[in-house]
């Protein structure tokens, strides 16, 4: 009976740290993929500012990009609560 427990407790162990490892994965490439996506929103902002400060302005331009990042991020915030609900 104790050697049946034992073994069992071994095998959940194993199953565990398996678990665990996927789970590290998992993490690991969720950040990868969140620092990429960070990358690409700041390289999209600045060729929007870009093309809008040839016909506006710097000023002007940096504005509306900052206007259409914080409606953008204010919708996804707004999405995000509605999903979780």
């Amino acid at each position: 009976m104790i050697i049946a427990c034992a073994d069992l407790l071994e095998a959940e162990g194993r199953c565990l740290r398996r678990s665990i490892l996927r789970l590290g994965v998992a993490i690991l490439c969720l950040g990868g993929a969140a620092l990429l996506l960070l990358g690409g929103s700041g390289l999209l902002l600045w060729a929007a500012y870009q093309l809008l400060s040839q016909s506006l302005g710097p000023l002007a331009a940096a504005v509306a990009s900052a206007v259409a990042m914080i409606v953008l991020g204010g919708i996804l915030a707004w999405l995000s609560v509605r999903l979780t609900r």
